[in-house]
């Protein structure tokens, strides 16, 4: 349950907009600078999104390094331009200096790609009471490789969340080019076996929108990979995916009802 808006079991398939307020993205055409946060939110809800997924640092492997202080202030501003809307929203740091400034806002979970890892950072999550979105991560985000390993990574996680008191969580098997040594091939294995990561019990996140395995396939820059990204999304879907992150909301909105309405009997 996020902001009583219910996740896995037999609720719907939930649809997490990006708003990227960080112009490192590897993605540009999701970053979205202060004072239009508002609009583009919006916009995303009457799209189809059940909830954004606000964050103002890029995770993407060789992006320019930002401060603490400058994520935090970045973060801050787009909050503050949505407190009061009602939207749900999860905001996606690991840094207990940025959650502090956006527990200053109506903020709904926390999405944590160091899966719990780092204690200092845990502890704040577990005392904000938010639920969580969490990455497969021993000591740093996305370093198990294979599906062997983000498997007794996700174990990891779940034990994590046990040991802080943390009840509402939803695994994220970390596809992606997280850390050196990670190969494409990886992340199609890991999205092959995408349904062995439910084996936990717990609701699991499918992240893949425009992402490099996907593009090294097609040979497109992630500009042009919304093709690509919604044909595995339709996969991971059926594979038990019950949220779907996307750039994407109109369109992949548009896919969620159309494979719905196949489902329905």
């Amino acid at each position: 349950m996020v902001n009583r808006l219910r996740i896995g079991g037999d609720a719907p398939v939930r649809l997490m907009g990006v708003i990227n307020c960080s112009p490192e993205s590897f993605y540009r055409g999701s970053y979205i600078p202060a004072g239009e946060v508002y609009d583009r939110a919006l916009a995303m809800t009457a799209a189809g999104a059940d909830m954004i997924d606000l964050g103002a640092r890029s995770t993407a492997p060789g992006s320019s390094p930002i401060t603490v202080a400058e994520e935090a202030a970045r973060v801050d501003a787009a909050l503050s331009e949505l407190d009061g809307t009602g939207i749900t929203l999860s905001v996606d740091t690991r840094y207990p200096e940025v959650l502090e400034v956006c527990l200053r806002h109506d903020v709904h979970a926390v999405n944590d790609i160091s899966g719990l890892a780092e204690e200092r950072y845990a502890r704040a999550v577990a005392d904000s009471g938010l639920p969580v979105f969490a990455m497969a991560s021993c000591r740093e985000p996305g370093d198990a490789a294979g599906v062997a390993a983000t498997q007794k990574a996700l174990e990891a996680v779940v034990g994590r969340c046990a040991r802080l008191g943390i009840e509402e969580y939803v695994l994220d098997p970390a596809v992606g080019r997280w850390v050196p040594g990670r190969t494409s091939e990886d992340d199609w294995e890991l999205c092959r076996n995408f349904s062995s990561f439910r084996e936990f019990g717990r609701p699991v996140l499918a992240a893949i929108s425009r992402k490099t395995f996907i593009g090294d396939l097609l040979g497109r820059r992630p500009e042009d990979r919304l093709a690509g990204t919604l044909a595995l999304t339709t996969m991971l879907v059926d594979a038990g995916a019950a949220v779907v992150r996307s750039h994407d909301v109109p369109e992949t909105a548009d896919l969620l009802r159309v494979h719905a309405k196949m489902r329905q009997t």
